[in-house]
């Protein structure tokens, strides 16, 4: 799977979460920062710190943990079965 394709499975994902329900397409520099995380890093911990610190930034309300670590897992099971399949 090309790059592009897998950002695209990222951005539907993360469009579907939308933890604060201000709908699709509305968060999309907050996306691009997670996609980057998502490349930069293996580790569902520091992709998951680093959704909560995008939020927090955007929107002054800091996620739970937890839901960040969920779809942090999420975002890398994508990103490794687009390693898996090369």
């Amino acid at each position: 799977m090309e790059s592009r394709e897998l950002s695209y499975k990222l951005i539907h994902v993360l469009n579907k979460w939308d933890p604060f329900k201000v709908g699709e397409g509305e968060f999309d520099p907050e996306i691009a920062d997670i996609l980057q995380a998502v490349h930069d890093y293996d580790e569902a911990d520091k992709i998951a710190r680093r959704i909560q610190s995008i939020f927090e930034f955007s929107f002054e309300q800091v996620l739970p943990y937890q839901e960040c670590h969920s779809i942090a897992n999420t975002l890398l099971a994508i990103k490794n079965e687009d390693v898996c399949s090369l």
